[in-house]
């Protein structure tokens, strides 16, 4: 049987593993066309396992390859996602000119709305009503893309490799990287770009009242306060620094750069609280939210919005394993933060249930929903 074609731009860290577990089960051969990155949780630099390479077959190969390659008639079928405005295209002409079914993999629940953009619209839409079958993040993914004309729908759950990211963590090696020993410990972990709501999370930090020594905040992939940020008056910082006494948010606050995977799972595993304060912009609407996932696997509840895809899309669940506020409330935030600041039973509670929750949510489980889509056009392997 031919492999199949799967086509994207990049294969981060968090990708391998699930990427790996699909070529097992149906024989992928992985095109990279690269382009920009903005993917997973900003603190984990790079492509690809520690030390380089691949564990799978893959070829980095220019957008405008893409169209023969999909219809050199050496796949089964071509799987694409919704990037690349060459390569989405191409890789749509070549499957048909192949006569080979067309799986289309969709992050959006939103489309990007500019100028850029405004062309893709009508050609996207067209996509979902033609693609053979399509495959989603989510089900808050799932119900967008059938309300633009997707029939053959499936879900491949958001994953990163739990085995690794709930191993046991050297939570002293990050410990004192918080201000206060038993401070309770709220943890940001992404890039400081406007979408990822640091400009609700500092704001929301102060009107909750919270400081050392009963709670502190570290923001890990955030080497400085940005700009466009009020921290009443905090200065450039870099590394791992502790604000300076004269800024409103005072010595409770402190900055942590990009860490490795292993850095990083420490982190997970000192904290008590992840939030992940995300908001919809006029480009950008979080397909998901990884870091959630990373979190749960060391038993930390999140607090999130609800423009985060892990909530909409079901593995965040308000008072079951985390806290859901409005996307953009200040207020809200601050209220959810000072709540599990005060209650040590509650973050146990929900830290528990996000554990047990995130476990189904597996690179395995990823592989399936696309063996799933294939096996709706007559191209799984063996099944």
């Amino acid at each position: 049987m031919k492999p199949v074609l799967f086509v994207t731009g990049h294969a981060p860290p968090d990708r391998t593993l699930p990427f790996l577990r699909l070529h097992e089960r149906e024989d992928v051969r992985y095109a990279l066309f690269g382009g920009r990155l903005a993917h997973g949780p900003g603190s984990v630099e790079g492509e690809g396992p520690p030390g380089g390479g691949f564990p799978f077959p893959h070829k980095s190969v220019p957008e405008r390859e893409v169209l023969a390659l999909a219809a050199s008639g050496r796949y089964r079928a071509v799987v694409v996602g919704t990037t690349g405005r060459v390569a989405l295209p191409a890789a749509w002409a070549g499957a048909r000119s192949a006569r080979v079914p067309l799986v289309l993999w969709s992050a959006l629940w939103a489309h990007p709305r500019s100028v850029a953009h405004a062309a893709s619209w009508v050609a996207l839409r067209r996509l979902y009503r033609s693609a053979d079958a399509v495959v989603t993040y989510g089900p808050h993914v799932s119900a967008y893309v059938r309300s633009r004309g997707a029939r053959n729908v499936h879900v491949a759950p958001q994953a990163v490799d739990n085995a690794f990211w709930g191993a046991p963590a050297s939570t002293a090696a990050a410990a004192g990287s918080w201000a206060g020993e038993r401070a309770v410990k709220f943890l940001f972990v992404g890039r400081p770009v406007w979408e990822k709501g640091l400009q609700v999370l500092l704001p929301a930090w102060r009107a909750s009242g919270l400081a050392v020594p009963a709670a502190a905040l570290v923001l890990v992939g955030v080497r400085s306060t940005p700009p466009w940020v009020s921290t009443g008056g905090a200065v450039a910082l870099s590394g791992v620094h502790e604000a300076p006494d004269r800024a409103q948010d005072g010595p409770s606050v402190r900055y942590v750069g990009t860490l490795a995977a292993e850095q990083l799972r420490n982190f997970y595993g000192a904290a008590d609280v992840l939030v992940v304060p995300s908001v919809r912009t006029r480009t950008f609407r979080e397909p998901w939210g990884l870091v959630s996932n990373e979190a749960m696997n060391q038993r930390v509840p999140v607090i999130a919005s609800d423009e985060v895809g892990a909530a909409a899309g079901g593995l965040v669940v308000h008072e079951r394993n985390g806290l859901v506020v409005p996307a953009g409330d200040v207020d809200a935030l601050a209220a959810a933060m000072r709540r599990l600041a005060g209650d040590g039973e509650l973050r146990a509670r929900l830290g528990a249930a996000a554990a047990a929750d995130v476990a189904s949510y597996t690179p395995q489980a990823w592989a399936e929903g696309f063996s799933s889509a294939l096996r709706s056009v007559g191209r799984a392997r063996g099944r």
